[in-house]
């Protein structure tokens, strides 16, 4: 049940969530009030365009009160910092021997839950490690589990470079695959959404973003992906990933041990005008 009510005091029966819904089903009663009827109930996105853009914030959908959401105008980021943030995102390998503090933790998680997926499914499931030691556990298991499989001579083709990371951990303690980062995020979603892996990696990215606002290095974690995902699948079960997910990528992150100064400059764009 889509709970969509109406708050007759200060709707002005402007008709705006009814030109604005996506799905087509909100129209205006004989009384000019929004309603969604019973029967186009079933084809709503959950999408909340009609609770967003009430000037009055007289709609609520699905039980939500429109007055527990942020303001639009005036909060949205200088678009020259925000290009500042974009092209000054830096690949952090390097981190800080120290858990974040849990209450930044979550929200970054919070807003990252935001990002955009196909058809709105909102079905990303974020698998994360919260701490340092946790993070100690995991690469306990991957290395163990990589030394199986050189003893065993069954690294796949074109997987042999694991070897080497095995090697510098054992003689070295430094690790290559989770770059000693107190943090760990993997996104996965069931198989059968329409869009699994783009859904992964969009809400990645809203997260990376919001994260270096905020001070907190990351790395797009491919090592780990393929440790976890391909060579040793009985991890996902240790992180009870689902078996019918798809794991989009993996993602370290924590307190950089980097401070980078400004921005690099690649080159142009690659830019096809088509038609």
């Amino acid at each position: 049940m889509l709970d969509f009510k109406i708050n007759q005091q200060t709707c002005t029966r402007c008709g705006l969530c009814v030109a604005d819904c996506p799905a087509r089903i909100i129209s205006l009663s004989e009384d000019g009030y929004p309603i969604i009827t019973l029967e186009k109930e079933g084809s709503c996105y959950k999408c909340q365009h009609c609770l967003a853009i009430c000037p009055t914030g007289a709609v609520s959908i699905l039980g939500l009160d429109p007055a527990a959401s942020s303001f639009l105008a005036g909060g949205y980021p200088d678009s020259d910092k925000l290009e500042t943030l974009i092209k000054g995102r830096r690949s952090v390998r390097r981190y800080k021997d120290e858990n974040l503090d849990p209450a930044l933790f979550q929200k970054l998680l919070d807003v990252a839950w935001h990002a955009p997926t196909g058809v709105n499914s909102r079905q990303v499931r974020f698998t994360v490690l919260d701490s340092k030691d946790k993070v100690a556990q995991l690469r306990e298991e991957v290395m163990a589990g990589l030394v199986r499989l050189i003893k065993e001579n069954a690294l796949p083709k074109g997987m042999e470079f694991f070897a080497n990371f095995v090697r510098i951990w054992e003689e070295h303690q430094v690790d290559i695959i989770f770059r000693s980062a107190p943090h760990l995020l993997i996104t996965s979603t069931p198989m059968s959404l329409p869009s699994p892996t783009p859904d992964c990696l969009i809400a990645l990215s809203y997260f990376e973003l919001f994260a270096q606002a905020n001070g907190v290095g990351t790395l797009w974690n491919g090592l780990a992906k393929w440790a976890i995902n391909d060579l040793l699948p009985q991890t996902r079960r240790l992180l009870d990933i689902p078996d019918d997910h798809l794991i989009g990528y993996a993602m370290v992150f924590g307190k950089p041990d980097v401070h980078y100064v400004r921005t690099v400059q690649h080159a142009p764009a690659l830019i096809h005008r088509a038609l």
